[in-house]
């Protein structure tokens, strides 16, 4: 019986990993080919003219990438000091009214974001918030939030708040509880919370497009005429780009949280 489970566990993985692997697989293909026709198995040409294209002097994509990474991390910022004391009280504290409060929080996302969107961008246009790089971020927050809050409370949840209390009883400033204590003990659900915040952002397009007004240009935007006009050699490469940076977006982050703990000598990573 443990090994028929084994077997079924294995199986199961390997179909993972063949699901995750073989579209990234197409898509290095792609991004070299020229034409793949039905029903060939391997494309009829290769070429190089989208990396020759993306590492051109006059290509300005990368500025772009690093503009879009540069924002999204403004918005990941912004939403973990938000996140973190909404998370705190839905996830420690108790209140009246606060299921209703949990199920607020997710309203952003379960509404469609059309009909957010629209009505924010009236209001973004009247406070002047419309076309700029601000207003970008400003949107951004509202589809990015629920999932930093959602995640965090339920860091809140298990870690709880004796911890604290035990330093605010041994006299303990809220600062130093804040920074020694709580950050500490909720860096792991901090680093995926970031994580995903940063990925839902990077990733945003319609958003972007109706408040950024074509003068906010992200990666995603700049992709997208290549994804829509049938050039899939080209937004083969845009997509490998889009992955790529998204993983050591992600990976930099995740090795830099966990050195900076290694080095003050917590235990908890």
């Amino acid at each position: 019986m443990k090994r028929k489970n084994s077997l079924i566990f294995k199986t199961i993985m390997y179909i993972l990993i063949f699901m995750l692997v073989f579209p990234l697989l197409v898509l290095v293909i792609w991004s070299f080919s020229k034409s793949w026709p039905w029903p060939y198995l391997i494309p009829k040409d290769f070429g190089l003219r989208g990396f020759c294209y993306i590492t051109s002097a006059t290509c300005k994509s990368p500025r772009i990438l690093v503009y879009s990474i540069f924002l999204s991390m403004i918005v990941t910022i912004i939403n973990l000091l938000i996140s973190i004391p909404a998370a705190k009280a839905l996830g420690v504290y108790t209140f009246r009214g606060k299921k209703f409060f949990k199920t607020l929080i997710l309203a952003p996302i379960i509404v469609p974001p059309v009909a957010v969107a629209m009505g924010i961008h009236v209001s973004f246009i009247k406070i002047g918030l419309a076309n700029t790089f601000w207003g970008v971020v400003l949107v951004h927050l509202v589809p990015t939030i629920p999932y930093g809050v959602r995640i965090l409370m339920n860091v809140f949840e298990i870690v709880g708040d004796s911890m604290e209390m035990q330093a605010r009883v041994l006299g303990a400033k809220p600062i130093q509880i804040f920074f020694y204590v709580t950050l500490p003990l909720i860096a792991p659900g901090l680093v995926s919370a970031a994580s995903m915040v940063f990925i839902i952002s990077f990733s945003q397009y319609f958003l972007t497009f109706l408040i950024g007004g074509g003068k906010v240009v992200t990666f995603v935007i700049d992709m997208f005429p290549y994804i829509q006009s049938g050039d899939r050699m080209m937004a083969s490469i845009y997509s490998l780009i889009f992955i790529i940076t998204s993983f050591m977006v992600l990976l930099i982050m995740e090795k830099s949280v966990k050195a900076y703990y290694k080095t003050e000598a917590h235990f908890y990573l």
